[in-house]
């Protein structure tokens, strides 16, 4: 009877050692916390799977965090003697009234690197380990993104086009909205699954769409992040799936997250979704599919606007977050945060500083006349000029900027003249300092004068 009850006892010790093994190991898997061979599972996608988080145990979590922590030592080291320099930035050629970018002191993220940019001059107003090269999981979309929006504003693609689901895209697994091959899908409901669902396999769909194949569409992204000066970055596919060499920044991250935002600024409309369907038409029928945003800052920090999250084995948990308050605009990018929770506070950390230290303030209007040109053997004497792009100065709260301008431009012009011709410049000054500068263009189109025309003029002015 004894032996029995022994018996008993050690099995049951037996299996809740193994319990705790399985999930120790599980974990482990995933956060590449052991060696092991680079199967294809180690490549699934988890975005945001929040039950991971809740079945580790506390000595796991710690482990993750101090491998985070030790490959900020070296960060720290360098920054413990660096003090604040505040800048100014113009928004066209990002010139400072300081040129030093503002390191902040005290500040830091629980993450293997940050960054915060204001989006309309470009100004870094906090970075930590900025240009490391890192897995960027689902926040990858984001260039996907923005070269879709390119082929829509350029007119090589509609939105109510129709896409054919490729096997390739079909079979992406990871982050999803299960599409089918051979299923059909209009070109707005792939981009809405992006957005608001991170759909790897939308992502390739739309990829191998605009570009023939995805591995012609990754060619576009490398071409496109050089052009934006993405110096750190190396994409493999278009949807963020582990893959060895592919690579980003924070500081990257936050450039092509720029791009996207002030070049096509209706994305917002898409990335403020919160729950949303699509309708899967293949030929069983039509089924309907929800759709959830990943990105819960939306319904918990006042003024969230987007934009993408990531997480994956490798990449851990990742975010390029968006804002905007009282005419300030923000971009807060977390790469490698431990858990899903930590990668939201600690964006809302960055947004919550900038907010709280920085404001903007705004030059003239796009469109606003400034001053008028004569135009010779036209049909009118003179045009209105008018300005193309708004300046945008960004500086800490209670500096007071004062801003004066110049204007340089053209003595004269000969008709014909067509609109939005730049004729000169405003200049934007402060403290003596120039702080930006825009071109000056003409507001409307002025055609050539008939020699009937001239003639009546001429005779105006000899007796007038």
């Amino acid at each position: 009877m004894l032996r029995k009850k022994l018996v008993s006892i050690m099995l049951v010790l037996l299996m809740i050692n193994n319990s705790k093994y399985n999930v120790l190991a599980e974990y482990a898997s995933k956060n590449n916390l052991v060696n092991e061979n680079n199967t294809e599972d180690s490549k699934v996608e988890y975005e945001d799977n929040e039950n991971t988080d809740k079945n580790l145990d506390i000595e796991t979590k710690q482990q993750i965090n101090q491998k985070i922590q030790n490959e900020q030592k070296k960060y720290d080291q360098t920054q413990k003697d660096n003090s604040s320099k505040e800048n100014i930035t113009n928004s066209t050629n990002n010139k400072n009234v300081d040129s030093k970018k503002n390191i902040t002191s005290g500040l830091s993220v629980n993450a293997r690197a940050g960054i915060l940019m204001e989006p309309t001059t470009g100004q870094i107003l906090f970075e930590q380990n900025s240009h490391n090269q890192l897995p960027p999981a689902s926040v990858t979309k984001v260039m996907t993104l923005l070269l879709i929006y390119d082929s829509i504003s350029d007119g090589k693609i509609k939105w109510d086009d129709i896409v054919a689901i490729s096997d390739h895209a079909a079979n992406m697994g990871g982050s999803q909205v299960f599409l089918e091959p051979s299923e059909q899908q209009k070109v707005s409901d792939l981009v809405k699954s992006i957005v608001v669902a991170s759909a790897n396999d939308a992502a390739v769909a739309m990829a191998e769409y605009i570009a023939g194949s995805e591995e012609s569409f990754v060619s576009m992204m490398n071409e496109k992040a050089k052009k934006l000066g993405m110096k750190d970055t190396n994409f493999i596919n278009a949807c963020g799936l582990d893959t060895d060499g592919h690579v980003t920044s924070a500081n990257d991250i936050a450039l092509m997250s720029r791009e996207l935002i002030t070049k096509h600024p209706e994305v917002l409309d898409l990335t403020q979704i919160w729950m949303d369907t699509i309708v899967h038409k293949t030929s069983r029928g039509e089924t309907e599919f929800g759709l959830s945003n990943t990105n819960k800052l939306l319904r918990t920090y006042n003024g969230a606007t987007g934009l993408k999250t990531g997480s994956t084995s490798q990449a851990l948990f990742c975010i390029s977050a968006t804002a905007e308050r009282d005419g300030l605009s923000l971009i807060a990018v977390i790469l490698g945060s431990p858990d899903s929770a930590t990668r939201f506070e600690e964006a809302r950390k960055l947004l919550d500083y900038g907010f709280a230290n920085y404001t903007v303030t705004k030059g003239d209007p796009v469109g606003t006349k400034k001053d008028i040109i004569p135009i010779y053997k036209g049909n009118k004497d003179t045009v209105d000029l008018v300005v193309k792009e708004q300046i945008n100065m960004v500086a800490p709260k209670g500096k007071n900027i004062h801003l004066e301008t110049k204007i340089e431009k053209l003595t004269g012009v000969n008709a014909p003249v067509k609109k939005g011709t730049k004729v000169g410049e405003i200049i934007y000054l402060s403290n003596g300092k120039e702080v930006g500068r825009s071109d000056l263009i003409t507001k409307e189109d002025i055609e050539k004068s008939s020699l009937i025309n001239m003639m009546r003029k001429l005779l105006l002015k000899w007796f007038s």
